[in-house]
């Protein structure tokens, strides 16, 4: 069996990219309702919003490692405190930047419309609600077990 092969039977790793891209998907599906902007499809390879890519991404690989090696193996106790890590990260430190981000692009914005200094703005979106992880880590947890059972 060829590289390409193993790499795509790998389920913990289709699964795992397999919940990442529809949680992506879902977020520039779900910019459509207003009509189509290319800017868009920008929110494919971005950072926030809902649902959470990351914890898609994370819970498919700790939920498939559960169903392939056993809730016992050490493979899934390494990508279940990964999850728990990633998971955390998403909703805690990461939205903690992104709030720092809102405040420091509000005193860019004062600077510059009184000085008329340019500054690039901070972007925003690089965390999580609590709610856009939950519903990244059940895409996650669905897509491996609904993957599991058609391999």
């Amino acid at each position: 069996m060829n590289i390409w092969h193993q790499i795509i039977g790998n389920q913990p790793l289709a699964a795992s990219l397999l919940a990442w891209f529809l949680a992506q998907f879902l977020k520039v599906l779900g910019s459509f309702k207003d009509g189509f902007n290319k800017e868009d499809l920008k929110k494919f390879v971005a950072t926030g919003g809902f649902p959470s890519s990351h914890s898609a991404a994370v819970a498919a690989l700790a939920t498939s490692c559960g169903l392939v090696f056993g809730l016992d193996s050490a493979f899934f106790a390494i990508a279940a405190v990964l999850a728990v890590i990633v998971i955390y990260d998403a909703f805690t430190l990461r939205r903690e930047a992104g709030r720092q981000a809102q405040v420091l692009n509000h005193i860019i914005d004062d600077f510059y419309n009184n000085k008329g200094i340019q500054f690039r703005r901070l972007k925003e979106l690089i965390g999580h609600s609590r709610i856009e992880a939950f519903f990244g880590l059940i895409l996650g947890i669905l897509t491996a077990i609904v993957l599991f059972k058609n391999i």
